[in-house]
């Protein structure tokens, strides 16, 4: 993907990421959208790209530390209401697409590719490409609610 650093693309790449990849994605849309969530365009082409990578990353960031995450929105199943509700908040629609720091956050992708770290609070790690790079890179989303 344009507009990640070298860095973040050698990341995703042990994760098992190739540019042009593309995973069937019918399985988890399937599963979210039977609990309530439609998938839009935004999530049907991250998960496309980026669905089933799990990045195992640590250490010092840039405003804090990187932590893995895993993009499997199975990983939210339970947690629709949240993401639901969040979304009639901020006033978009949140697709599930995986968790934060082991699990103990969860992430989501609203229509225009921005990702967010959902939980008792909303935060934005910024529109894609960006919002990747950042997650990779330990910069602290910016809260939204």
């Amino acid at each position: 993907m344009t507009g990640l650093s070298d860095e973040s693309q050698s990341v995703l790449r042990e994760a098992g990421w190739t540019p042009g990849r593309r995973v069937d994605t019918s399985r988890w849309i399937d599963v979210i959208e039977a609990a309530g969530i439609a998938a839009h365009d935004a999530a049907r082409r991250f998960l496309a790209e980026f669905g089933g990578l799990s990045i195992d990353i640590s250490g010092s960031g840039v405003t804090r530390a990187r932590e893995p995450f895993e993009l499997d929105p199975l990983l939210c199943v339970g947690e629709e209401g949240r993401f639901t509700e969040w979304g009639e908040e901020i006033g978009h629609s949140i697709f599930p697409i995986g968790v934060h720091d082991r699990g103990r956050f969860f992430l989501g992708i609203d229509g225009e590719s921005g990702i967010l770290l959902v939980e008792t609070w909303v935060a934005s790690f910024g529109r894609m490409p960006t919002a990747l790079e950042n997650l990779i890179s330990g910069v602290r989303p910016v809260d939204l609610c």
